[in-house]
């Protein structure tokens, strides 16, 4: 493998996970950093938390990457062990406490109601997915770079979605619907999907590598039509059901 390629790499993924970051503080700013003390309750806390510090990681560990500061980055690295299944675990609690208090003993559920829980489920699936091979190609320092990046894809809808609301109102008229509300979504799992096909291109080009971003862009368009069509299916409405039945919250 050319030795030139790492620090291309881990540039671009410390300037992407630094952007990232800022762009969800500022999308989430105006419904929680400035309403810290207005929350519902402390799932909201431990949701927004747990997410920070996935991030802050991300930032902090493609530095050390990027600076050869490959110790610090291992130890570092331990602490993942733990925060990434928090971010399954409790996002997973959050949705469950958020969805279920208005639908639980339904029989069929709302068609937003199956749309947002396939969104955020199936969204944890790819990032426990991408995770996993990470840490399982951590000797691999060039794959497991690649996974670890692939990990803030299934985490882009929340923070298009809340910009868009806020700054770009004209794409909402512009993305389908579900019950006659906007997916806006689909916005950010087309910026994803592009960004995707962008580094799988840059990488079979320059590395002539097609093992890591095409098979990431896979997961994601399964996850994204997953997203926009499970609403429509009863074994969905019968899973979901089943689910919001569990005593989680």
């Amino acid at each position: 493998m050319n030795a030139r390629v790492t620090p291309r790499l881990f540039s671009f993924s410390a300037r992407f996970f630094v952007v990232f970051l800022a762009l969800t503080v500022w999308a989430f700013w105006p419904s929680y950093f400035a309403r810290l003390f207005e929350q519902p309750n402390v799932w909201f806390h431990a949701h927004g938390i747990v997410l920070a510090l996935w991030l802050t990681m991300l930032v902090v560990q493609a530095q050390l990457i990027r600076t050869q500061r490959r110790s610090w980055h291992r130890q570092l690295g331990k602490l993942s062990y733990v925060v990434a299944p928090a971010v399954v675990v409790i996002t997973t609690v959050f949705v469950h406490q958020r969805v279920s208090a208005g639908v639980v003993g339904l029989p069929a559920l709302p068609a937003l109601a199956l749309h947002f829980l396939a969104l955020t489920l199936l969204s944890l699936v790819a990032f426990a997915a991408f995770y996993s091979l990470a840490i399982a190609r951590r000797r691999d320092a060039q794959t497991h770079a690649r996974w670890m990046l692939s990990t803030v894809f299934p985490l882009v809808t929340p923070v298009t979605d809340r910009l868009i609301g806020a700054h770009l109102p004209p794409l909402i008229g512009m993305v389908p619907r579900i019950d006659g509300s906007p997916i806006l979504p689909t916005v950010g799992f087309a910026l994803a999907d592009l960004t995707l096909i962008a580094l799988s291109w840059w990488d079979w080009r320059v590395n002539r590598r097609c093992d890591v971003f095409p098979v990431a862009l896979g997961v994601l368009l399964v996850y994204h039509i997953g997203t926009l069509t499970l609403h429509r299916a009863p074994l969905w409405n019968a899973f979901c059901v089943w689910f919001l039945g569990l005593p989680l919250s």
